[in-house]
């Protein structure tokens, strides 16, 4: 009885159709994945430095994000133009967040270069801790729950992303779209910055060898800088698409519920390879929306997805410690 429930589930399951969701799906998850963790693995991958205040930015890029939209759209903009003050709210996003992770490099982990990595752990991770009770503070004084999704900003998302989008095979959510766009756009804009612009042939070499790079006349200090406010910017800009998923929503919790998939992703494709994070990000998304599809429409246990992406991350850990495309050591100082 039970192999044939299983061969119908199959069956089911390899359809067109919920093959053709699934996809889909793991694809968006995907576009989240490498947006949040691509920051991460900019961070590390240049200064070595495992930032732990990663998720919290985030979190905070979310509340950003919601705050202008929920200031500058009105019940009747429409959707063009709600559009445009998302753009906005991304940007602004962006540049606060840049903005603090250049004032926290300069002012506290710089002075711990020359320390042991767990310095590093401990000061990010007590900055995640003062960060969350900050953001708390701020949304317990307006009086919104800090441990739910802000349905207000959720609100002001276009109707064109809460409908489903026709695509002939199947119907899929806009925003599944949108989600999928933003990640692509996002991989293509890291990598063009890194091997097409000066300055990123210049964080590849301090990368590789922070010695010679100085030698030459560059100041690593100040590409540390750079990469640490790129890295956050790029959280808090991931933060904002976060708003607008009731999956995600912007919420204190967010920050933790960003920063483990994000370290899941680095750690399987590899610290500080770029190219790892995104094809990571892949493999991960893709699991997840399988699992999701198998424990949601036939185990009936919504926890489950969750825990098998952690398992990967154990998988991975035993067969190849250091990631898809790891190299032994990483940083550049």
């Amino acid at each position: 009885m039970t192999t044939v429930l299983l061969l119908d589930a199959l069956g089911q399951f390899l359809q067109p159709g919920n093959l053709a969701s699934v996809l889909v799906d793991g694809l968006a998850k995907a576009g989240l994945y490498v947006m949040i963790a691509s920051g991460l693995t900019l961070i590390f991958g240049l200064m070595g430095v495992l930032n732990f205040a990663h998720g919290s930015m985030t979190m905070i890029g979310a509340y950003l994000g919601g705050l202008v939209m929920v200031t500058m759209v009105g019940n009747a903009t429409g959707a063009g133009t709600r559009l445009l003050f998302f753009f906005l709210a991304m940007a602004a996003a962006f540049a606060v967040l840049a903005g603090l992770g250049g004032v926290v490099e300069v002012g506290l982990i710089r002075k711990l270069y020359d320390r042991p990595p767990v310095y590093q752990i401990l000061l990010t991770f007590g900055l995640t801790l003062i960060l969350d009770e900050l953001v708390r503070i701020v949304v317990l004084f307006y009086g919104m729950q800090p441990t739910s999704d802000w349905q207000v900003a959720l609100g002001t998302k276009p109707q064109a992303l809460e409908t489903q989008v026709d695509l002939g095979l199947l119907s899929v959510p806009g925003l599944d779209l949108f989600e999928i766009a933003f990640g692509a756009l996002t991989v293509a804009a890291l990598w063009a910055f890194l091997t097409r612009t000066r300055y990123g042939m210049i964080v590849r070499a301090g990368s590789e060898d922070a010695e010679m790079t100085e030698a030459l006349g560059i100041d690593v200090r100040r590409v540390f800088t750079v990469v640490f406010a790129l890295g956050a910017g790029v959280a808090g800009a991931a933060g904002a698409l976060l708003m607008w998923d009731s999956t995600w929503g912007a919420s204190v919790p967010l920050a933790a519920d960003a920063l483990l998939p994000a370290f899941v992703v680095v750690i399987i494709g590899g610290l500080g390879t770029f190219r790892g994070t995104v094809v990571a990000a892949v493999i991960v998304g893709m699991t997840d929306a399988v699992m999701t599809w198998w424990f949601v429409n036939h185990i009936e246990f919504a926890g489950l997805p969750e825990m098998t992406i952690f398992l990967l991350l154990v998988v991975m850990l035993v067969l190849r410690p250091q990631g898809l495309y790891g190299v032994e050591e990483v940083g550049g100082h």
